[in-house]
């Protein structure tokens, strides 16, 4: 079998995808003072309400490391707020403030701005996406030694 091109890498394509994909998003988040980041910790608070870090940390697939320096942005922005557990003193708390709410209302519309940027009916977005959770499950299962889910 002769070595994959570049363009054949299912890899790249991924890669590819979500850099144009983040790309056409920072128009509209940069018109709301957010990053691509900021935005997607704005959707899991307004999914979630108050979240501990490491919960937040979970959702976004994110380490400690790249996620304390984002939330310190937002903290700064007036965005979320972060305070310690009154039941695990351990643990710190993050929430939305009221800036933060109103930003998770403006955020609310951009997927339907920019989805007829894909060139796809709602039908193979929603196949498309699948195919995608399907994939990264696989590796992140094959990272952790469970090559069978």
């Amino acid at each position: 079998m002769a070595p994959l091109s570049l363009d054949e890498h299912l890899c790249f394509a991924l890669y590819s995808a979500s850099r144009a994909m983040t790309a056409a998003y920072r128009p509209l988040l940069t018109e709301l003072g957010i990053t691509y980041p900021q935005y997607l910790v704005l959707l899991v608070l307004g999914e979630e309400g108050d979240i501990s870090v490491g919960r937040l940390g979970e959702r976004l697939q994110l380490d400690s490391g790249t996620l304390s320096p984002l939330l310190k942005r937002m903290e700064a922005g007036g965005i979320v707020r972060r305070q310690r557990s009154e039941t695990d003193e351990r643990q710190v708390e993050v929430a939305l403030t009221t800036e933060g709410k109103r930003l998770r209302r403006k955020v609310h519309c951009i997927p339907e701005k920019l989805f007829p940027l894909t060139g796809l009916t709602p039908e193979q977005a929603i196949d498309l996406r699948a195919d995608i959770v399907r994939l990264t499950e696989a590796l992140i299962d094959s990272q952790e030694g469970n090559p069978h889910g």
